[in-house]
């Protein structure tokens, strides 16, 4: 007995055979992983969590949201007086209502961005901005009540994030100026010099050798190097101000609003140097050492 295709149904043995197979529909789960919290087929998956982060946070409030949808659900349904009516129209409820976080596309462009702008979700981009609603009255009734934290707790934690972020972001701001002063800034100073001390051989050898090649890349980084001194004392000083603040919330808050913008502000300035230095006067390996041959 065998099945094969064939322009017109036929008979062989006893199984007939079809012409064309029968549409399937394609999986429409997030197969590409650029969304957080994919659904993927038959389970989700969370996928947000940073690798020096512990996932029992998350994990701690996540499972705390499902129990206290799945206890709703019971209690609405218990009290029903035609389960399978009920339950039909609370599905339905359920998905009308929130069906503004289902996003089938891109979650990584910018695109994604804005749709959840229109759809009214929040896009809360730093610590600071999230802990903003961490003591939300229902976040803190929905602890309580299932025993997950007490009061006391929840506000300990709030006040933990914020110490963490604002220690973590004093060391990085540290690190990226002894990176600047220490390693990229005498890199370009080594750079330019032997640049010009060769533009100054090549005219002696070379008679009318204008060398404009090699007086522009100097130029360019000694432009590049004022810019990238000029950032990083901005940087300092604004580091200054912040460490001067007390309480950790008020000095995460700056670090988000202040310093983070003026780190990306002077590292713009690193990576527009990057590409100009020399490959033997690199501090750091680039990305393609890292990938293929560190």
């Amino acid at each position: 007995m065998s099945v094969r295709a064939s322009s017109s149904p036929t008979v062989t043995g006893s199984v007939s055979a079809v012409s064309v197979l029968p549409k399937i529909p394609k999986d429409t789960t997030d197969r590409n992983r650029t969304s957080p919290f994919a659904f993927t087929g038959n389970k989700f998956e969370f996928r947000s969590c940073g690798s020096a982060l512990s996932i029992s946070g998350p994990n701690v409030v996540l499972n705390t949201v499902v129990a206290k949808e799945l206890d709703d659900f019971a209690t609405e349904l218990e009290a029903a007086a035609d389960f399978n009516t009920a339950l039909t129209a609370l599905i339905k409820r359920v998905i009308t209502e929130h069906k503004r976080i289902i996003f089938n596309g891109n979650g990584y462009d910018d695109a994604w961005v804005q749709e959840a702008e229109k759809r009214g979700l929040m896009n809360l981009k730093t610590l600071p901005d999230a802990m903003e609603h961490y003591l939300d009255k229902k976040n803190v009734e929905l602890y309580t009540k299932y025993g997950v934290y007490t009061k006391s707790e929840i506000k300990s934690h709030y006040e933990i994030k914020h110490e963490n972020y604002a220690k973590l972001l004093n060391i990085e701001v540290n690190t990226m100026l002894d990176m600047i002063y220490k390693d990229i800034l005498p890199a370009a100073y080594n750079y330019m010099s032997d640049v010009a001390e060769t533009a100054i051989k090549i005219k002696q050898v070379a008679k009318g050798a204008k060398c404009s090649a090699e007086s522009k890349l100097v130029s360019r980084m000694s432009e590049l190097c004022d810019e990238l001194v000029k950032e990083a004392e901005t940087l300092s000083k604004l580091h200054d101000e912040v460490n001067a603040k007390t309480g950790y919330v008020k000095q995460a808050r700056l670090y988000a609003d202040k310093i983070l913008p003026q780190m990306a502000a002077t590292r713009a300035v690193a990576d527009k140097m990057e590409p100009l230095l020399g490959e033997q006067y690199k501090p750091y390996p680039s990305y393609a050492d890292l990938l293929f041959r560190v």
